[in-house]
């Protein structure tokens, strides 16, 4: 099928659902997705006919907080591994996301489609995230260096610092594969086509590996951008718009010397990266997921919050990240 239009992934971050303070119940959960959904729509409203949105989004806060819950309940209930977890906390925040888009859409009296797919990502067993203290992907609240510590010790966590001027800069990293293919990608691209907006490969996608032809569910959490990339590549979009929680990258984070970046050509991007600039579990991800998007053929990708995400789009904020 020809693509007409101009075609947009968001890629959401963990503040659009649970911000680092609060407890995560349904109500304030809710409320976060309300102020997310009110940025969304705007950007439907902008669209013209043949323009199509597809979001993705996180799942670090809830994914670790129901793997923690269901730890203190495993004298009544056996606990489900990550795979399982992934699957619970993507039907959670799609139903959250699929009701109050379709809510808003209704009451403004815009008929737009909203459909949230429980979707597979591939990885490969061999990946390095599997082995020793590799595992990078950081899930759950945030914690004091006391909190991680005690963490490790009783429940053999694999715990590292990711935010490093915040109060509680610590948190449990699980294994992140790097995703290999979007399990889905046929059908998410026929309901994209058909003029939906999709919200799919959640938290990252539900990982999977092949083995003897088979699809079978590991215990990790892939990274929700690089997932998002893959998923991109899947709806042949033209904009990468990976949302944080600052209005743009940074060099030299946390540094003195930090400073704030407007734009970046692709060899810019990668040679910041592998000088450092950007942490891995934090920034590292979305400056990597975006190199890759535009490697493979995306026309611009751009990080920013979730506030200036129209601003951004027109050119006014953000950083943009282009082939140069």
């Amino acid at each position: 099928m020809t693509k007409n239009g101009k075609r947009i992934l968001i890629a959401l971050g963990g503040n659009a659902i649970k911000q680092a303070q609060e407890k995560g119940t349904a109500d304030e959960q809710f409320k976060n997705v309300s102020i997310t959904a009110e940025h969304i729509v705007r950007m439907i409203q902008a669209l013209g006919n043949d323009d199509r949105l597809i979001i993705t989004h996180g799942n670090g806060p809830q994914s670790g907080n129901l793997a923690l819950q269901q730890d203190i309940a495993k004298e009544q209930i056996p606990p489900q591994p990550f795979d399982i977890v992934g699957a619970m906390t993507q039907g959670q925040i799609g139903y959250m996301m699929q009701n109050t888009l379709e809510n808003m859409l209704t009451a403004r009296g815009i008929k737009v489609p909203v459909i949230s797919v429980v979707n597979q990502v591939l990885v490969d067993r061999n990946d390095p995230e599997f082995f020793g203290e590799n595992a990078s992907k950081p899930v759950g609240n945030f914690l004091t260096e006391e909190e991680a510590m005690k963490m490790k010790a009783e429940k053999g966590w694999i715990v590292k610092k990711v935010k490093p001027n915040a109060p509680k800069p610590w948190r449990r990293t699980v294994p992140s594969p790097d995703p290999i293919a979007n399990v889905e990608a046929e059908a998410i691209k026929v309901l994209v086509n058909a003029g939906t907006v999709v919200i799919a490969s959640g938290g990252g996608g539900i990982p999977v590996v092949q083995e003897d032809g088979r699809l079978v569910g590991v215990e990790a959490v892939i990274d929700k951008d690089l997932a998002g990339e893959r998923l991109a590549e899947v709806v042949n979009a033209d904009v990468f718009l990976v949302l944080t929680d600052i209005e743009k990258a940074k060099l030299n984070f946390g540094k003195p010397t930090e400073s704030s970046i407007d734009a970046m050509t692709l060899e810019e991007a990668k040679r910041y990266l592998s000088e450092g600039h950007f942490l891995a579990g934090s920034m590292g991800p979305k400056v990597k997921a975006c190199i890759r998007f535009i490697e493979w053929g995306g026309k611009e990708a751009i990080i920013t919050s979730l506030d200036k995400a129209m601003d951004a789009i027109d050119g006014k904020t953000g950083t943009h990240i282009t082939k140069g």
